[in-house]
């Protein structure tokens, strides 16, 4: 398998020190995940050296790998592929330079090569200089029979950092001479910027505008606040909004354009007695919802900038940067900071772009510190989806045809010009800009469950109610749910128990052993007091990811579903990290939860509704259930993502459970309240 760093210098992922200490870069951030722990623990586990003598170093442009966006649950299987191989390189790169000092029949331990001529450490043998080698992927990679690091659970070195103030957030930076601003906009989209009564500003304020962009900038941050609330803007109508209670069947209403994702022709006919199920399913647009909303901080000069940001592609938009600033992409610097967490394409790139076009405008370094308002309203949305299921069950219980009709914008709007920046539409007067390509929707649209015959049609809208782009698991979340819960229904038609039905349909090892490990953890089939029920959900991400099976217990109470308990199997190949890996799946558990019984966006007519947490409420903490959670490792197995994966069966595990608990199917999502 071929990795970013074949072709590449060793130089530009890995640095020897004179003191001993290894950095290690990579262009995967840290989105609080303990990904850095985990890429170490790769590093270590190739070079033959101690997991604390490696610095790990995020991404900065020019001077960390260019590995695009971290997405896709890719990057221990990317990131850590290429780390992997580039670790080997420079093994084998200073084994060869032990062997002319030392001789042949060499060991190495902790960074020091023993050979029949004595001992030299890496820092002896490198001196801090560079390795001069390109990386061609013919180095010896470690089997994993002889791992000593990855596989165990190596604590987290952010974290003792984070307690004691160590590690600074992108909220943190501080530069000389920086000043903090605020971006005004309006509660809907479209609205043009008419008038602005400046009259009650505090002194000292500084107005920024240019067409549609305006904002306030000040010396001290709680100024600028001030400012923000005291300065009236006058906007016109913004553009209209389906009415939300029809925004599904204006879905379906809509132009789109269509593609057969899937096109199995019939296989013979389907014997006599067949029943058929028609069945619609639906999923709103919702939030990201970081605990803290974006900043950023810029200083734009005019032969180049340095950008601070958590956004999670710092080269893509270092050169989206450089069109909105018309400078060359080099000039720019991008460095990432750690934020609050996103798991898409929330507001940072936004807030980025914010700074540097007002830094631009005034000469000066920029704070912009966005807030509730502006996350929840501004920040893109993860899109709305609805699908109808169709299939055909023959009279021994299986499934003889399955159909899948998919509305669905795409779930793709990084930035990679200026209009697809907030910053840039508005200084420039550009309009929202039509989706170029159709990305992220059809994730888990085809399911590989063993069917004669199956068709999945992807209906793609070309632009959607709401701004939307990539929220964790993308399309997979919905048409996840639409599947699953499907298979609830034909398994209660069929009579057939529901995780029996599945498994008549499974031949895969790795997915009959996720659906074993859940049910024998949770004690499936064993009754239940009056007015509980357990759901099952299973899944594969992006039919080639990692294997999740997931339980959900559920008890109605005051006509009110509440969620009493959470099992599920994980099974992500090789496991770097365990304890990594099960803080991961749980906090996938708790987003994911929160998504499925209460987020959603909500709107009038006079635009957005959600614009705080009373608005737009997550999931507390004492409705979180107990999370029991089944690693499977598979060692023999090249390791695969785990950001993703456990989101995309919890909704239809808990709607499953519902149906089983009360005899009512829920058919969208959020599901809280319905039972009312």
């Amino acid at each position: 398998m071929s990795t970013a760093a074949d072709g590449t210098p060793i130089d530009d992922w890995i640095e020897i020190h004179a003191n001993g200490r290894v950095t290690v870069k990579t262009g995967k951030v840290e989105l609080g995940t303990g990904l850095m722990t985990a890429l170490a623990q790769i590093a270590a586990e190739e070079l033959d050296v101690a997991v604390e003598d490696i610095d790990m170093a995020g991404p900065w442009t020019g001077r960390s790998p260019d590995e695009g966006y971290t997405a896709g649950s890719r990057s221990i299987k990317d990131g850590g592929a290429a780390i992997r191989r580039a670790a080997a390189e420079a093994r084998q790169a200073l084994l060869e330079l032990a062997t002319a000092q030392l001789g042949d029949a060499l060991t190495v331990a902790r960074g020091v090569i023993t050979g029949p001529g004595g001992r030299r450490s890496y820092a002896e043998l490198m001196g801090g200089k560079p390795f001069h080698r390109t990386i061609d992927g013919r180095a010896p990679l470690k089997h994993p029979e002889s791992y000593s690091v990855v596989g165990t659970a190596v604590r987290r070195a952010d974290i003792a950092r984070k307690v004691n103030g160590l590690d600074g957030f992108v909220t943190d930076i501080r530069v000389e001479g920086m000043v903090h601003a605020r971006v005004v906009r309006p509660r809907t989209f479209g609205a043009r910027l008419v008038d602005v009564d400046t009259s009650a500003l505090p002194d000292g304020v500084i107005v920024v505008r240019r067409n549609d962009f305006l904002a306030v900038v000040a010396d001290r941050e709680e100024v600028a606040l001030a400012a923000r609330a005291a300065i009236r803007p006058l906007w016109t109508d913004g553009h209209p909004l389906p009415p939300m209670d029809d925004l599904f069947g204006w879905m379906r209403r809509q132009v789109t354009d269509d593609s057969d994702l899937v096109s199995w022709p019939r296989s013979g006919d389907v014997a006599a007695g067949q029943r058929t199920i028609v069945r619609d399913y639906h999923w709103p647009f919702q939030a990201h919802a970081s605990l803290a909303p974006s900043c950023a901080v810029a200083d734009v000069r005019p032969d180049g900038a340095v950008v601070y940001t958590a956004a999670q592609g710092v080269y893509p938009l270092q050169r989206a940067l450089a069109q909105l600033l018309d400078l060359p992409p080099a000039s720019i610097e991008v460095i990432h900071r750690e934020g609050s967490g996103c798991y898409g394409h929330n507001g940072a790139d936004d807030a980025a772009a914010d700074a540097a076009v007002i830094s631009q405008e005034l000469g000066r370094p920029v704070r912009v510190q966005w807030t509730r308002f502006d996350e929840l309203v501004w920040a893109r949305k993860g899109p709305a989806m609805t699908t109808r299921m169709t299939a055909e069950l023959a009279p021994k219980g299986r499934i003889a045809f399955w159909s899948a009709d998919i509305w669905t914008p795409t779930h793709g709007g990084r930035p990679a010009r200026p209009d697809q920046l907030i910053a840039g539409r508005l200084r420039d007067g550009l309009a929202e800009p039509e989706a170029t390509a159709y990305i992220g929707g059809g994730r888990n649209a085809q399911v590989d469950y063993d069917i004669a015959a199956q068709r999945v049609t992807m209906r793609w809208l070309r632009k959607p109610a709401l701004p939307g782009s990539a929220l964790r698991g993308l399309g997979a979340t919905a048409n996840t749910f639409a599947n699953e819960c499907f298979m609830d229904e034909l398994a209660a038609l069929a009579e057939v128990d529901p995780v029996e039905f599945r498994r008549r349909h499974l031949t895969d090892p790795r997915a009959l052993a996720v659906l074993d490990a859940v049910t024998q953890a949770c004690g499936w089939g064993l009754p239940l007091p009056a007015g509980r029920g357990r759901g099952f959900a299973y899944g594969r991400y992006d039919g080639t990811g990692a294997y999740v099976a997931t339980v959900a217990e559920v008890s109605i109470v005051d006509n009110e579903a509440r969620v009493e308990r959470l099992w599920i199997a994980h099974d992500c190949g090789l496991i770097v990290n365990p304890d990594g890996l099960r803080n991961q799946i749980e906090g996938n558990l708790i987003q994911s939860l929160s998504r499925a019984l209460i987020e959603q966006v909500r709107w009038d007519a006079g635009g957005l509704l959600c614009t705080e947490w009373d608005s737009y409420p997550i999931l507390r903490f004492t409705q979180i259930p107990p999370l029991e959670v089944i690693l499977i490792d598979r060692p023999d197995q090249p390791p695969v993502g785990a950001g993703e994966p456990a989101t995309i069966t919890t909704a239809p595990a808990v709607a499953n459970a519902i149906a089983a608990a009360s005899g009512v199917r829920l058919r969208q999502v959020p599901l809280g309240g319905q039972l009312r």
